[in-house]
């Protein structure tokens, strides 16, 4: 019996990385019998071309599809497609929830003109003080933020993540450049990215595992309850224990220290903002059964 992690799965073929070397396996039968899906990421046990199990995850995202990740690059586009706060506050969330590391990568800086850069390295300099790792720059893809990347993310698995466009295979080009991923031109009639990744797959790149996925859109994902909601906000997590009533949800209620922390700057609005707009999705959302 032999131990690895899925690098990729194809058509039923799970490829496994063990040892430094990859074997090809298909999954038993017994696996879909009783709704298993091997994800890549999973630890698994395989002998003589079979996965034959899967051991427990520390987590799963959903997108992209990957489990046992420990640190996230959330590749945000400066402009092209126009950078939105509340598609990388929908993507933070949802690392926190998963207690995946996440790490802000902005891509497309030297397109902007000088007050449109000076906007966003605020808005930049702002999730740095809630403790997020940012990457910002002029000039993004400079040789002292790629070394200082291949550093934190060595000997970890990775996903990069981000919406479609926004760079994830052209950041993973320039961290390993043997790789030559295909990478997709902006469409000008849509204003969005073509799709150039279609599978998930893990890479390795200096001493990492660094999965290239598909980008998206739009991003749906909001698995948590309102009471969890909060708690995934760190700095509002951080001021909680200030507020008049335990629970507080900091929407209406009295002697709420996050809305103060609001009003005096110490929170960014656009995610207090984004926080309230999530509320309501979370409210109208219909029950899965």
């Amino acid at each position: 019996m032999q131990e690895g992690i899925i690098q990729q799965s194809l058509s039923g073929f799970y490829d496994i990385i063990s040892d430094g070397q990859l074997y090809r396996t298909r999954g038993r039968g017994n696996f879909r019998k009783k709704g298993i899906k091997p994800l890549v990421g999973d630890h698994v046990e395989f002998e003589d071309g079979y996965l034959l199990a899967i051991e427990p995850r520390k987590n799963q995202l959903v997108r992209p599809l990957v489990a046992n990740v420990d640190d996230a690059v959330v590749v945000t586009a400066a402009t092209q497609p126009t950078f939105s706060s509340n598609l990388l506050d929908r993507q933070l969330i949802a690392l926190e929830l998963q207690k995946v590391e996440p790490i802000l990568f902005f891509s497309k800086v030297d397109l902007l003109n000088e007050d449109e850069f000076q906007h966003l390295k605020s808005v930049a300099d702002g999730y740095r003080k809630i403790g997020y790792s940012v990457y910002f720059n002029a000039q993004p893809f400079n040789k002292t933020d790629l070394q200082n990347l291949l550093d934190q993310l060595k000997g970890k698995v990775v996903t990069m993540m981000g919406q479609t466009g926004a760079g994830k295979s052209t950041l993973l080009n320039h961290l390993s450049p043997e790789l030559d991923l295909p990478t997709g031109a902006i469409s000008q009639a849509l204003k969005r990215g073509r799709h150039t990744t279609r599978k998930v797959t893990l890479l390795n790149v200096d001493d990492a595992l660094i999965a290239d996925t598909p980008g998206f859109s739009s991003y749906e994902d909001f698995t948590m309850t309102k009471e969890q909601l909060p708690q995934l906000f760190p700095e509002m997590r951080a001021i909680a224990p200030e507020c008049k009533f335990r629970g507080c949800l900091h929407l209406k209620e009295p002697g709420c220290a996050v809305k103060t922390a609001v009003e005096h700057g110490k929170i960014m609005q656009t995610r207090y903002d984004n926080y309230v707009q999530f509320q309501e999705l979370i409210k109208s959302q219909k029950p899965k059964y």
